[in-house]
C-alpha cells in the first residue's frame, strides 16, 4: 500500500522461533483509514486494556503458517487460531485497504468479524482485496521471511514454537523507512 504513514509510532513486536530471537517486526498501522481495528490491534500490543491482563499479543503464539501466503497469529485466548475477542463491541471496520506486495496486516473477513487474530501476508494477495480488511504493513521483511521458513506439519502447524516475546509502541516519532529496491528484496 502506497501511502503516508496516518501515525507517528509504529508498533514494535519481538519474535522467536524455536526459543532463538528472530528479531523485530516494525508496524505501522492505517488509524485514519480504520481506525477502530488500529486500535483494537494496538491495544493488544499494549497490553493496555484496563483490569484484563491476559489480553495481550506477548506470549501469544503463531499457529499456522502457510508459505508464500500468510501467517497467523494473535490468538492469546485459545492459542491455536480459534479464540476471539476484541476490545470493541462487533462492528464493521468501514474501508478496506488493497493488499500489495507489501507484508500487510489483515483481520475482519467482513461485517462483524473483529477480533484479536491477524493474519500477516508474506506474498501479494490482491485476490484477497475487498475480502479482508488490510489495517497496517510491516515495515521490512526479514522477520516475516524467519517465520514463514519454519518448517510446519499437518495443518501448517509450525514444528517449532513461533512466539510474540514483547510488543510495544515504539514511543518516539519516526519516519518509516521504505526498503531500498536496491537490496534485491523490495520487501527487506
Amino acid at each position: 500500500i502506497n501511502r503516508k504513514p496516518s501515525n507517528p509510532y509504529p508498533l514494535c513486536c519481538d519474535v522467536s522461533t524455536g526459543g532463538q530471537e528472530a528479531g523485530h517486526m516494525k508496524i505501522e498501522r492505517f488509524a485514519d483509514v480504520v481506525p477502530k481495528t488500529a486500535k483494537n490491534f494496538r491495544q493488544f500490543c499494549t497490553g493496555n486494556f484496563g483490569r484484563v491482563p491476559w489480553l495481550k499479543y506477548a506470549g501469544s503464539t503463531f499457529p499456522r503458517i502457510i508459505k508464500d501466503f500468510m501467517i497467523q497469529g494473535g490468538d492469546f485466548v485459545n492459542g491455536d487460531g480459534t479464540g476471539v475477542t476484541s476490545c470493541f463491541a462487533l462492528y464493521s471496520p468501514g474501508a478496506i485497504c488493497r493488499h500489495s506486495s507489501r507484508p500487510a496486516f489483515t483481520a475482519d473477513s467482513g461485517p462483524s468479524t473483529n477480533g484479536c487474530q491477524v493474519f500477516i501476508t508474506c506474498s501479494n494477495c490482491d485476490w484477497l482485496d475487498g475480502k479482508q480488511v488490510v489495517f497496517g504493513n510491516i515495515i521490512g521483511r526479514l522477520v516475516v521471511r524467519k517465520i514463514e521458513n519454519v518448517p510446519t506439519g499437518p495443518n501448517s502447524k509450525p514444528k517449532l514454537p513461533v512466539v510474540t516475546s514483547q510488543c510495544r509502541e515504539m514511543r518516539y516519532r519516526t519516519k518509516l523507512l521504505r526498503p531500498s529496491l536496491a537490496l534485491g528484496d523490495a520487501l527487506e
